[in-house]
């Protein structure tokens, strides 16, 4: 392992993907970045780390792991296969999707005037106050028996 190396990662025939650390960081520090990862201690070799579920996207999680200790300030020695800055896979070819346009259409339409419905300026008029009846309406209460006397 190379001086002034921090983790080191690499592929393990028994365990799948490992990852360990040197005596460089403090061991509680160390546990804690890899346990974060999804490393787990493998019981049987203490300072070895295997991956969790290595079968649900094993070299993918570990090119992670490897790219979030790096952007941490730690040097991390990689296998070829798991080194995101060796390994990484070419762009993917981005297929338009029309949100642009859309977007655009979207934004000529707003900033135009609509033909739904017609815009009426304020008027500077009184409000129109609907007359008094001429008539008093007339309210007959009647006493009911069912109910609580006071």
């Amino acid at each position: 392992m190379q001086p002034g190396t921090h983790f080191a990662f690499g592929d393990h025939e028994v365990h799948g993907f490992v990852a360990s650390f040197t005596s460089s960081v403090p061991a509680h520090l160390a546990h804690w970045y890899l346990k974060r990862e999804q490393f787990e201690p493998v019981p049987s070799d203490p300072g070895l780390y295997r991956l969790s579920e290595p079968e649900c996207d094993g070299p993918r999680r570990t090119r992670q792991a490897i790219h979030d200790l790096r952007r941490q300030g730690y040097t991390v020695q990689a296998d070829v296969r798991l080194d995101p800055a060796v390994s990484a896979s070419p762009p993917r070819p981005v297929r338009p999707n029309g949100l642009r346009e859309r977007r655009s259409r979207l934004a000529q339409a707003a900033a135009g005037r609509t033909t739904q419905r017609r815009v009426t300026p304020p008027s500077t008029s009184a409000p129109v106050v609907p007359p008094k009846p001429t008539y008093a309406p007339t309210v007959h209460l009647t006493a009911s028996g069912g109910g609580r006397s006071r």
